[in-house]
């Protein structure tokens, strides 16, 4: 089955270089000059610096017509590039590759594509992972969620490559938040870090982010295992852990008291303000989510926060 990848990011064009290694690949971007930049120099200068872009892959602004469709865009864009491209989109094999909640709806990638493309056959790809990691071919394994079954295996042989091992599962639920929640935590294990508080409190909010990620996700449906495995524990260990992750550099600036980059797109920042409104609806406790939030809007200092999570009533693990 032909493969393209709509975005051309660095996740995006890191799994179009992949990919590419066992066969032509298209990558799309709605920039024409981005396009033509990447066309003359075969590099993504301005998302993937220094990786070469392999002759195999293909860059276009128009609209692929491939078999499988992997949808690399931000979660808060995902709908509207559906929505523009819903003709050409429909009937075709979509693969998200986005984590997060929508600020408007709550939903999560696989429901918005339900959504916006009923009839449309539907997956997501998550876990831990770089760009610049896959990019360069070091070996990488991530979650693919089907709810059909054997559409899922047909993914998993056409998406694996060389150095991308992926796991297959029925639980999409599972799979979407388990990379949606991480994003928060993540901003909190950051915002601990940059202001110096060490990394004993990273591993107690890690564990107990963790049970706040199940305490939802198993709510909404999910199956504990799947949060135990690589697109909810694993991408949980790798986000809290690394710079190189968007929500945990945020979480630096809160701490160090430093501004942030607002060009960047840091999911874990909509989609808390998500996840505390759906946990609200839901009745649920989300302590740490609550405080990122409160942090986002400067409702909260962050030895406020801290004080706040530690003053919670004495409980059993």
């Amino acid at each position: 089955m032909s493969v393209a990848v709509i975005g051309s990011g660095a996740f995006g064009t890191a799994l179009a270089v992949s990919l590419a290694s066992k066969g032509p690949v298209t990558l799309w971007s709605r920039s024409e000059s981005h396009v033509q930049d990447m066309q003359s120099t075969r590099i993504n200068a301005a998302r993937l610096p220094g990786i070469t872009l392999p002759q195999s892959l293909t860059i276009t602004t128009e609209m692929a017509q491939d078999e499988i469709l992997l949808l690399a865009v931000p979660m808060q864009q995902l709908r509207s590039l559906l929505d523009t491209y819903h003709d050409e989109l429909m009937n075709r094999t979509l693969v998200a590759c986005c984590k997060g909640v929508e600020l408007k709806t709550g939903m999560g990638p696989i429901a918005v594509m339900a959504d916006c493309l009923p009839n449309t056959n539907s997956a997501l790809l998550t876990g831990p992972s770089f760009a610049h990691d896959i990019a360069r071919g070091l070996p990488t394994a991530l979650t693919l969620a089907c709810a059909n079954a054997n559409l899922g295996k047909t993914l998993q042989q056409s998406l694996t490559t060389a150095n991308l091992r992926l796991y297959r599962t029925t639980d999409t639920i599972g799979a979407e938040l388990g990379g949606a929640l991480k994003n928060i935590i993540a901003v909190a294990c950051g915002a601990v870090i940059g202001a110096g508080l060490g990394d004993s409190a990273r591993a107690a909010l890690m564990t107990r982010g963790y049970a706040e990620m199940q305490r939802m996700a198993l709510a909404l449906g999910a199956r504990a295992e799947t949060l135990a495995g690589l697109s909810g524990f694993g991408d949980l260990a790798l986000t809290c852990t690394s710079d190189q992750s968007r929500n945990y550099r945020l979480g630096l600036s809160l701490g160090r008291g430093d501004s942030f980059d607002s060009s960047i797109t840091v999911e874990g920042a909509a989609t808390a303000r998500a996840v505390a409104a759906n946990a609200t609806r839901m009745g649920l406790d989300m302590p740490i989510t609550d405080c990122v939030v409160a942090l986002l809007d400067q409702k909260l200092t962050l030895a406020e926060a801290m004080a706040q999570l530690l003053a919670r009533p004495l409980k059993e693990e």
